[in-house]
């Protein structure tokens, strides 16, 4: 990664801390958020960045400490919360804004779960994803799919075939409780989803390994 951007706007910049601010004293980050952002008169989007960005500090402390990097998940099993860490991943290869939050993960800000639509990106993302996890010889690696969203079923299959391609162990897979299974496992959990991460043991973030590697700029604010 060739640099850090300190924010979009100085703007933005000072709502981010006034929101730490009230957060890390005990306000609900949701009031604060919504405090900050009416007296700053911040559109919808600015808001959203807020509440993607900012980690009271305890939480992302906490946060920070169950981090691995790549080179340290070999030999252990892997699950991958796939359209997470492929929406996030695609934002990265589009050149859309994606944001290194306060607990030190990267998220975007897309906001399309529901609405998600496989392009051309989508083969790209996985590729880059793919290659980092051939390099790093995880035991097992498992992509989980949410089942409600239209195509997972054959975003798994393409996955499948590329992880064999690669010679890559696991599987890809789609289910209707994608949040359950990812915070129940033992395995490593590849995520940006905040509710995820604190209840994982362990969490690799690869969309930040992919913008290492590809020298791709992310925001700090």
């Amino acid at each position: 990664m060739s640099e850090i951007k300190r924010g979009e706007g100085n703007l933005l910049r000072e709502a981010a801390a006034d929101v730490r601010y009230l957060a890390d004293r005990g306000y609900p980050k949701g009031s604060a958020i919504r405090f900050v952002s009416d007296h700053y008169r911040l559109p919808e989007e600015d808001r959203f960045v807020l509440a993607r960005v900012v980690v009271p500090h305890k939480i992302a402390e906490a946060r920070r400490k169950k981090a691995r990097s790549i080179d340290n998940i070999r030999e252990h099993i892997l699950w991958v919360d796939g359209y997470n860490t492929i929406i996030t991943t695609e934002s990265l290869l589009k050149g859309l804004s994606v944001y290194q939050c306060d607990d030190g993960f990267l998220r975007d800000t897309q906001g399309i779960f529901s609405s998600y639509r496989a392009s051309w990106v989508t083969i790209l993302a996985q590729i880059k994803i793919l290659e980092v996890l051939a390099e790093a010889c995880p035991a097992r690696t498992e992509f989980i799919f949410d089942q409600q969203i239209s195509m997972s079923g054959s975003l798994a299959s393409e996955i499948r075939e590329e992880m064999m391609a690669r010679s890559l162990e696991g599987t890809a897979r789609t289910a209707r409780d994608v949040d359950r299974q990812l915070k129940d496992t033992k395995a490593v959990v590849a995520t940006g989803d905040g509710n995820i991460i604190d209840a994982a043991s362990a969490v690799l973030d690869l969309p930040l390994e992919i913008a290492k590697r590809e020298g791709i700029v992310t925001i700090r604010l």
